[in-house]
């Protein structure tokens, strides 16, 4: 089938936390809707049959409680009704955004998934209604290709929201399309936790995903194309993922995921808008990984001089490293319970520090949630203090065997390559209760190879 998906610079408030009356908040949002109904004329042009648009794109981001409240629509969130906004404008007041994006998708004949502000209001019998009497909710809507409203879901893990609410209950959300089947969908942060995102999928069988995202890049590990492209591959699914344009928070990064093949768009330099178009095939069946080369467990080699470990900060974790020196060679490195493996060669060796790191605990900052690592990394230059830099090139060809006895079954595969670029592992998969990735070579500059593992247990 033939998805799109836009990476929206967001024409944002110049002031979000001041209060303005709902014809203001409706103006900044039409000036974004105007270029989201361009986009769905293009895509739809270009034979898109689904579309997908970033988190926060029509009202920006940084309100409080109360600034937000004139750009929020009322969104019944219920299966009963059957509402077509663009047909039925009157059934409901507030939801003039809704009735657009509606009408968007039945001129152009297009599937499309959005993210907005909703509000809904609640009894104070309710134990969990806010005092202000209402909820707020940062929602996905989709509607199909004749603008009926056929899903809502509103964000389960908050990333520092303080105008949202948290639903109650988490929402396992879907809509069945005739060209692909079944789309499940949830936003940014939501893919590092279990719940909705992971047990909506392994309860639903879920092969494609709508993601809207407003994703701040924190590289070695985290960068959006990077983790979405993981997701993709450890769960099997394909993801539609849309990403908001504002380089200057770091945000950049969208894509159209398949399980071994991605369109991504990343760029930290230019302004404006990115839209994506792409092929991709319905995934059906589950696919086996490929087992045959997984690594023999390194041998113990007598007398040899052990390279020294360190320590240094990644990702606001302490890990434990040893450097990757010389053209080859078998290391290893534990915290904890975790012990992770390489094997290594290069084709050239460059004057670049490379180091292999493990962690193995609850990670605190941004979020609380446990990780289990093993990260091939480059380093930001030549001591060891440099370890866990941000780094965007690297020239060094690598080819690896890297391995973890980890705890857990959710393992996020990364490869990424210089300039923040994406290759794909020859083999993955599980061998004698270790998890393994393998590549024989890579394609440019190596920045990370890293098993990432979500201990949701733990959390």
């Amino acid at each position: 089938y033939v998805a799109a998906v836009y990476e929206h610079e967001s024409i944002l408030s110049p002031n979000p936390t001041a209060l303005v009356d709902r014809q203001t908040a409706l103006e900044l949002m039409g000036r974004n809707l105007d270029i989201y109904e361009q986009q769905v004329v293009a895509a739809a042009r270009q034979g898109a049959q689904i579309i997908v648009f970033p988190e926060d794109g029509i009202h920006g981001f940084n309100f409080t409680r109360s600034s937000i409240y004139p750009y929020l629509d009322f969104v019944l969130h219920s299966h009963s009704v059957k509402w077509n906004p663009c047909r039925e404008p009157y059934l409901f007041n507030d939801t003039e955004v809704l009735q657009r994006l509606s009408c968007m998708a039945l001129k152009n004949k297009i599937f499309l998934v959005a993210n907005l502000g909703t509000k809904q209001p609640c009894e104070h019998a309710d134990p969990h209604c806010p005092s202000d009497g209402r909820y707020q909710f940062n929602t996905n809507v989709a509607f199909n290709d004749d603008g009926m409203l056929v899903a809502t879901y509103r964000k389960h893990n908050l990333y520092f929201e303080y105008a949202f609410d948290t639903p109650p209950e988490p929402d396992y959300k879907f809509f069945d399309t005739p060209f692909a089947g079944r789309f499940g969908m949830f936003i940014c942060f939501d893919i590092l936790f279990f719940e909705p995102a992971v047990n909506l999928i392994r309860q639903y069988n879920l092969k494609q995903i709508v993601y809207p995202t407003a994703w701040m890049n924190q590289l070695p590990l985290l960068s959006a194309v990077e983790f979405q492209q993981a997701f993709a591959t450890a769960f099997n699914v394909n993801i539609l993922a849309a990403n908001i344009h504002h380089p200057t928070l770091g945000m950049t990064g969208s894509g159209i995921y398949t399980p071994v093949k991605s369109f991504i768009y990343h760029n930290m330099e230019g302004y404006g808008g990115k839209l994506i178009v792409a092929e991709i095939p319905v995934i059906t069946t589950d696919f086996e990984t490929n087992l045959e080369k997984a690594p023999s467990r390194v041998s113990e080699k007598g007398n040899e001089q052990l390279p020294p470990l360190f320590y240094a900060e990644m990702m606001y974790d302490n890990f434990t490293f040893v450097p990757v020196w010389g053209e080859k060679g078998e290391l290893q490195v534990c915290a904890n319970t975790l012990c992770c493996y390489l094997n290594y060669q290069r084709a050239v060796v460059t004057d670049e520090l490379y180091a292999l790191g493990v962690f193995d605990g609850l990670h605190t900052v941004h979020g609380t949630y446990y990780v289990q690592a093993c990260a091939l990394v480059k380093c930001g230059g030549l001591s060891f203090s440099t370890c866990g830099q941000e780094v965007t090139d690297a020239s060094a060809l690598i080819g690896f065997q890297l391995w973890g006895n980890m705890s857990t079954s959710y393992i996020f595969p990364l490869l990424l390559t210089s300039g923040i670029t994406l290759d794909f592992a020859d083999h993955m998969g599980w061998k004698n209760n270790h998890y393994f990735i393998s590549k024989n070579r890579t394609s440019s500059g190596l920045l990370t190879a890293a098993l990432y593992g979500r201990w949701y247990e733990k959390d």
